[in-house]
């Protein structure tokens, strides 16, 4: 690919396909929110362009570009806290929201348009999760995903553009969002403090925010029109071995509040993504393990929220 856009720029994945960009020498227009504390966490490259546009003014945004785009990654979505899932108002907004960028990347003469979409389109299921399973969300959030998926698709074809939609499982790592349960518990150690935890036998896949955005990027070079695939590692544990992981990579000597906080009514419990078809279309590997990526992520959770 020679140029792509993103919307939702400045989020974990946004940042983390900007970097995949760049080592491929592949141009990025990084759309953002015009009140962006984020923005200064985009590299000061000749590749990247930045554009300023809240998600309500997509639909009228004009970039005069002069080449069309490879990929239109649509990253943005507001309201996505466990308080916010379930505002119905936003989540609908959303699905418009996503519409407009359909529209915004066939008025930019874009090959392919790649949406992302989560895990919470499944509803709760359990054991390993495939792209062709019925899905039946429960929640404002994973409906309106669901709901902008299938509706751009539509809107896709009729505009001539290649369309693909992603879901999203676990991911994580530097510029992660302080509300994950993984960065709460890398802030409560480094801060000497037990963090508060269910009894975590939950069985979760977790993968790296890099290793996701070298899926995005295959996503955009290799991806089948029309198709729905899987981002994960493809592997599950159970949450107590990640807790583990993250406790000793920090001190093992540190106390864990396992079993002191109760799940939350109706609790996931089995979370593993089926990334074959991901795999079969894109030769999409995972390459970091979660050793590394934890280790990776303490220190830079360190160098820069510490501060």
């Amino acid at each position: 690919m020679k140029k792509i856009l993103i919307t939702g720029a400045t989020s974990m994945l946004g940042l983390a396909l900007i970097n995949e960009c760049l080592k491929k020498q592949t141009k990025v227009v990084a759309v953002i929110r015009e009140d962006s504390r984020k923005g200064g966490l985009i590299p000061d490259n000749p590749l990247i362009t930045v554009v300023q546009s809240n998600l309500h003014n997509l639909k009228a945004l004009t970039l005069g570009l002069d080449e069309g785009l490879d990929a239109f990654y649509h990253f943005a979505w507001f309201s996505t806290d466990n308080k916010s899932r379930n505002l119905v108002e936003d989540q609908n907004s959303n699905i418009q929201y996503t519409l407009d960028a359909v529209n915004l990347a066939a008025r930019l003469g874009c090959k392919k348009f790649i949406g992302a979409g989560s895990q919470a389109e499944y509803g709760r299921v359990t054991g390993r999760i495939s792209q062709d399973m019925r899905v039946f969300p429960d929640s404002a959030y994973g409906i309106a995903k669901y709901a902008a998926g299938r509706l751009s698709a539509i809107l896709c074809k009729q505009l001539g553009m290649d369309f693909i939609w992603t879901r999203i499982f676990s991911t994580y790592g530097i510029n992660d969002m302080p509300s994950t349960m993984i960065m709460y518990t890398i802030d409560s150690l480094l801060d000497k403090r037990k963090p508060m935890l269910t009894k975590c036998e939950q069985v979760w896949d977790y993968l790296n925010c890099r290793d996701a955005a070298k899926a995005f990027y295959l996503v955009g070079q290799k991806g089948h029109d029309q198709a729905v695939y899987n981002i994960g590692s493809g592997q599950a544990h159970s949450l107590s071995q990640f807790v583990y992981k993250i406790r000793d990579a920090i001190d093992p000597s540190l106390e864990l509040g396992i079993g002191e906080k109760e799940y939350a009514p109706q609790q996931v419990m089995s979370l593993c993504a089926d990334i074959s078809n991901l795999v079969k279309d894109t030769g999409f590997q995972p390459e970091i393990s979660f050793d590394e990526g934890i280790v990776e992520t303490i220190n830079w959770y360190k160098e820069n929220m510490l501060k």
